[in-house]
């Protein structure tokens, strides 16, 4: 197979990445549907990058991050529109991007202090990532169609929020724990 191929997930991800500000201007442009449709080529263009990067064994420690990358900055860019336009509540988008700056922080601290972060998503914080999909999808969908109960929205905000507690505390946990056992830069 082409050398260059193996790239394929990376440029799938940049295109993520460059997805972020059409998106924006469409939920701020009250453009709805057109963001909900960007949003949902951007979400299954997460699904290819990953499906590539498995099958065919192009994975890559920086595949890896630009994907994270390229989720987090569409995730709280559109967070923070939807919270523009009055549908989030202010508190809910500052969780999200105070969750994401104590990862991303604990991750810098710990990669310079103990060893290598080796990135690998907690269950809870999957789960945490699913339902912020889940909850910027249906408030698109509110906003375009106007069909989505108040209560669905309001229980995936709870939601939202609870797993932002128990995902950003576990990985204070975990990396705390490591850190602990190994010692600074490494040692056991």
């Amino acid at each position: 197979m082409n050398a260059y191929l193996r790239h394929l997930p990376n440029a799938i991800s940049v295109g993520r990445v460059l997805l972020v500000g059409p998106v924006a201007w469409a939920l701020l442009d009250a453009r709805y549907t057109t963001a909900f449709w960007l949003f949902v080529v951007a979400g299954a263009s997460d699904g290819v990058d990953g499906f590539l990067a498995k099958r065919f064994g192009w994975s890559s420690r920086i595949g890896g991050i630009l994907d994270a990358l390229a989720d987090k900055l569409l995730l709280v860019t559109t967070f923070v529109c939807l919270w523009w336009v009055g549908l989030f509540p202010w508190w809910l988008v500052l969780a999200v991007l105070l969750r994401d700056l104590v990862i991303v922080a604990g991750a810098i601290v710990y990669n310079y202090r103990v060893e290598a972060v080796q990135p690998e998503p907690s269950l809870i914080s999957k789960l945490n990532t699913f339902l912020q999909i889940a909850l910027a999808a249906f408030g698109m969908v509110r906003l375009a169609f106007d069909n989505v109960p108040d209560g669905v929205i309001t229980g995936l905000v709870w939601a939202v929020m609870l797993t932002i507690v128990l995902s950003g505390t576990g990985y204070v946990r975990e990396w705390s724990r490591r850190a602990r056992d190994r010692g600074p830069h490494g040692h056991v």
